[in-house]
C-alpha cells in the first residue's frame, strides 16, 4: 500500500508539477535552499567558534598545569622556611631577641637611607 506523500498522489500521467502550481513549488524550494544555506553558515560559525573554544580550553589547561607546578614548588620553600623559623624559635629567647633587633635595625637604616636620598 502506497501512501500519498509529498507530490504523490496526482493525477496519472501528469508528472510535471505533482499537482503544485509551478510558481508557489518554486517559491518553497528557493526559501528551502535560504534557509539552508543560513542554516550552514551558522552551523560553520558555531563549529569554528567551539574549535576556538577547544583550543582556548587547552592553553587554560596548560597554564594551569604550569600554576600546579609553581604552587608546588613554592610550597615546598614555604614548609623549608617554616622549619627553620620553628628551630629557630626553638633556641634561646635571647638569640632570637638579637635577630629581631638586628632585623629592626636594619630596616631602619634602610627607611632612613631612602628619606635621606629624596
Amino acid at each position: 500500500m502506497r501512501r500519498a506523500g509529498l507530490g504523490e498522489g496526482g493525477p496519472p500521467g501528469n508528472y510535471g508539477n505533482y499537482g503544485y502550481a509551478g510558481s508557489g513549488y518554486n517559491a518553497c524550494e528557493e526559501e528551502n535552499d535560504r534557509l539552508t544555506e543560513s542554516l550552514r553558515s551558522k552551523v560553520t560559525a558555531i563549529k569554528s567558534l567551539s574549535i576556538e573554544i577547544g583550543h582556548e580550553v587547552k592553553n587554560q589547561n596548560k597554564l594551569l598545569a604550569e600554576m600546579d607546578s609553581q604552587f608546588d614548588s613554592t610550597t615546598g620553600f614555604l614548609g623549608k622556611t617554616m622549619g627553620r623559623l620553628k628551630i629557630l624559635s626553638r633556641g634561646s629567647q635571647t638569640k632570637l631577641l638579637c635577630y629581631m633587633m638586628l632585623f629592626s635595625l636594619f630596616v631602619f637604616f634602610v627607611i632612613y637611607w631612602i628619606i635621606k636620598l629624596r
